[in-house]
């Protein structure tokens, strides 16, 4: 790291910078640290920045890193295994069957996110046009969910910026006044738990789009398994948090769209297996570990196949 003067106006201003390798690509970091500093002010807001600056680039890091790292083919094989095993492929759902699962996923997926409406009336909007006495927003959002089940049933794109933005566009756009929209400069994630300890920082906004847009390449570049490919691009994308909010509702339609396009049933995470879901997320986050998610979507397939077969 080096500190930059640059003198504007008979002013030197100061900044520490730091250029640093990803893959192919330069990274250059720059914070700003006063104008006109004394020697001491400068030592202590440079060591500031300093751990800043490694804050930033080890997001760059938990970000980047799992698309940039093969799998093994005992690994690959073992999962190519469990699809044949389990019979996915012809694991298909009737209209009937498409309705109720769409009933069945709006529930589960605006639940886990907070909605407070029940089975029973997610139900009743969706089939009758009943709206309970609950929140406006969370009608607005099942409304919005059971349509973009709807279009992941048509259309035949696998991922791209355009696709995801439509996805929260179309579960949003009566919700959220930024619905489609992809976050602003100066909007950043650090989500919390009850404690108040941070357990997921979403990427730069600054990093958002070029982190889409590779893991966009990586997944029209890469054959897996579609276990691998959907359960990659779901636990990338909640690691980028393109969004302010919605993300986790995109991210589970997302890994339907694939599983879809792939010739495969959808999946359904199930408000009760939230706990598991969320360690599934963690695992992938912190140590690129990918068996959780594909174990517990296996697990909610056994589930779904009773329901309906």
């Amino acid at each position: 790291m080096y500190v930059e003067k640059r003198k504007v106006k008979g002013r030197v201003l100061y900044y520490l910078g730091h250029s640093f390798r990803e893959g192919k690509k330069i990274h250059k970091i720059r914070k700003y640290l006063g104008a006109d500093l004394s020697s001491g002010i400068l030592k202590d807001r440079k060591e500031k920045a300093e751990e800043l600056i490694l804050e930033e680039i080890n997001q760059y890091k938990i970000i980047q890193d799992p698309l940039q790292t093969e799998l093994p083919k005992k690994e690959i094989n073992f999962i190519k295994e469990l699809e044949v095993k389990a019979k996915l492929k012809v694991f298909y759902l009737s209209e009937n069957q498409w309705k109720a699962f769409s009933e069945l996923f709006t529930y589960s997926t605006n639940a886990i996110e907070g909605s407070e409406l029940d089975k029973k009336e997610v139900k009743e909007i969706l089939e009758k046009n009943k709206w309970p006495e609950k929140s406006k927003e969370d009608i607005a959002e099942a409304y919005g969910v059971n349509e973009a089940i709807k279009f992941i049933r048509e259309t035949k794109e696998h991922i791209s910026l355009d696709l995801i933005k439509k996805l929260h566009k179309i579960v949003f756009k009566n919700s959220k006044s930024f619905a489609g929209d992809f976050r602003k400069p100066g909007e950043e994630v650090v989500v919390r738990n009850g404690l108040g300890n941070i357990v997921h920082t979403g990427a730069p906004q600054s990093r958002v789009v070029l982190l889409l847009k590779d893991l966009i390449e990586w997944y029209n570049k890469n054959k897996y398994p579609a276990l691998v490919l959907a359960s990659v691009v779901h636990n990338q994308f909640e690691n980028i948090h393109p969004f302010r909010d919605g993300n986790g509702r995109v991210g589970r339609l997302l890994l339907n769209n694939i599983l879809l396009r792939h010739k495969m049933p959808p999946v359904n995470i199930d408000f009760k297996n939230r706990g598991e879901y969320y360690k599934s997320l963690q695992e992938y986050e912190k140590n690129h570990n990918l068996r959780p998610t594909i174990d517990l979507i296996l697990k909610e397939y056994k589930i779904l196949r009773k329901k309906f077969m």
